[in-house]
């Protein structure tokens, strides 16, 4: 688990130090005091832009030379860990890993700390675009195989390049466009096998929890093309006069969908009530942890504000869930009242603006 954790010139958190952690960690302080901050610093001890997707630049403290840094020390099965990242003054932009005082890559993290996490900002998950819903598939394929974010990162180039051919009045080379859709078909179809096995082991995971108190999600994946490499190939080729036509490719997995409906009621989640939609979204959390395979691989959950919307029912299943897990929890809520239950078992530190104390 993580042991301690040092943050420096990190948005509002000059320099904050936390030690003597536990399986339970609970942040508390008023909105804006800097709680989220410190879970958005955690998270970035994995491959990926964080929990908030920010820029670099928009995490640098204010006042300050335009860098920062976040490092921790992770007890493993193997021994003790440290992992590091962040900028310096010179080049604010360029994001730096270092594990065991090595330089690294950022893709390098996934292979020593498994993150997973829950924040308000997901809680539209069920009613946002599509595009959103790839997105929560994609991170959370990568926390389990961090080979999946550079599937991604190639299809991605490949489909940008081929929809710039498509959109072009001049006709494009046909053998310019069997390069590109060839990148973008082994890639592209790497990136949606990932998703689709991913949602079928969510799948079987959720099917095993009762129903209540949490609603439970029931997931089905809907593939935007083929998932073989020869197949998705093939269909990016027959459908060019048509994309040509609309300027862009309809084909491949930039339109898969994540479909998802609450069990019992055979509602999609869309239509579900807000609590029925944060519970459904807490089981996935969970659900998705869970997973992970590899057991010297410390697990962290990070839940921010988890308990706000949550009856006092609700939020006893939650602790007894999470004890039951497999990860060290890390908590944000305005004040301690609702985690009574897990005070005694927990580390607590309070937060006021970007000042870290013991509870």
């Amino acid at each position: 688990m993580l042991d301690r954790l040092r943050l420096a010139r990190f948005r509002n958190h000059v320099e904050t130090r936390l030690d003597g952690t536990a399986r339970f960690n609970l942040l508390v302080g008023e909105n804006g005091a800097g709680k989220t901050n410190v879970l958005e610093a955690i998270s970035l001890l994995a491959p990926g832009r964080g929990l908030r997707r920010a820029a670099l630049g928009e995490m640098a403290g204010s006042g300050g030379d335009g860098s920062f840094a976040v490092s921790a020390e992770l007890a493993t099965p193997a021994g003790p860990m440290r992992l590091g990242t962040g900028t310096t003054a010179d080049r604010p932009g360029r994001r730096q890993v270092q594990i065991n005082g090595a330089e690294a890559s950022a893709t390098a993290l996934g292979q020593w700390l498994g993150l997973f996490w829950l924040t308000p900002a997901m809680d539209r998950l069920f009613v946002d675009s599509p595009g959103a819903r790839r997105r929560f598939l994609d991170r959370m394929v990568a926390a389990l195989d961090p080979a999946h974010a550079a599937h991604a990162a190639r299809a991605e180039a490949a489909l940008r390049e081929r929809n710039r051919l498509l959109a072009d009045p001049v006709a494009p080379d046909p053998r310019w466009l069997d390069a590109i859709e060839g990148q973008l078909a082994e890639a592209g179809a790497a990136l949606a096998r990932g998703r689709a096995r991913l949602v079928e082991r969510l799948g079987a995971m959720l099917a095993q929890l009762p129903a209540a108190p949490f609603a439970r999600p029931d997931l089905a994946y809907q593939p935007g093309g083929p998932l073989e490499a020869p197949a998705l190939a093939q269909a990016l080729a027959e459908g060019r006069p048509r994309e040509r036509a609309a300027g862009r490719s309809l084909t491949g997995p930039h339109r898969d969908e994540l479909l998802v409906t609450m069990a019992g009621k055979g509602q999609p989640a869309a239509l579900c009530s807000t609590g029925e939609q944060k519970a459904m979204l807490i089981a996935l959390t969970l659900a998705h942890c869970a997973l992970d395979p590899d057991p010297a691989r410390p697990r962290l959950l990070l839940l921010d504000e988890v308990a706000a919307h949550l009856d006092p029912l609700r939020r006893a299943a939650l602790f007894e869930r999470l004890r039951d897990g497999p990860g060290q929890v890390w908590i944000t809520g305005t004040e301690p009242a609702p985690f009574a239950e897990i005070t005694a078992e927990a580390a607590g530190w309070r937060v006021i603006d970007g000042r870290v104390s013991a509870l």
